[in-house]
């Protein structure tokens, strides 16, 4: 038998649905950055296509080991040279749909990885949320 202690203080995704997140006890529902540590409100990007250089500057900034960023319902890749920022960083980019992106979050938190997920919301709010 495994016995693992849960790491305390940290942000935990307790919950995702298409166009709602629940991070700890808060819901969110618009895009964020997210790391164990810190959260960011205040990344206002509604989908891949209006991602900029800009936008991954601001997370290589941050010095994370690697990033998920969570597409949506769908896998959508952003242009290669707006993440110019992370290759030159030596950051690790995952793309995935945002379910993905915040499950594998989880895991990598919980393993003590420097982990940020760049998590965008475009579809609709669902009714049903999905736990982890």
């Amino acid at each position: 038998m495994k016995i693992e202690l849960e790491r305390t203080g940290l942000n935990r995704i307790r919950a995702y649905s298409p166009g709602r997140i629940t991070v700890n006890e808060t819901v969110y529902r618009e895009s964020f950055l997210i790391t164990p540590e810190r959260l960011y409100s205040d990344w206002l990007v509604n989908s891949p296509e209006g991602l900029t250089e800009a936008h991954f500057q601001r997370i290589a900034a941050l010095r994370p080991e690697v990033v998920l960023l969570g597409t949506g319902a769908t896998t959508r890749f952003p242009p290669a040279p707006l993440t110019r920022p992370l290759i030159t960083a030596g950051i690790g980019l995952e793309v995935m749909d945002t379910a993905a992106a915040c499950r594998t979050y989880n895991i990598l938190m919980g393993d003590g990885r420097r982990v940020l997920a760049a998590l965008l919301m475009i579809e609709p709010t669902s009714q049903v949320d999905s736990t982890e």
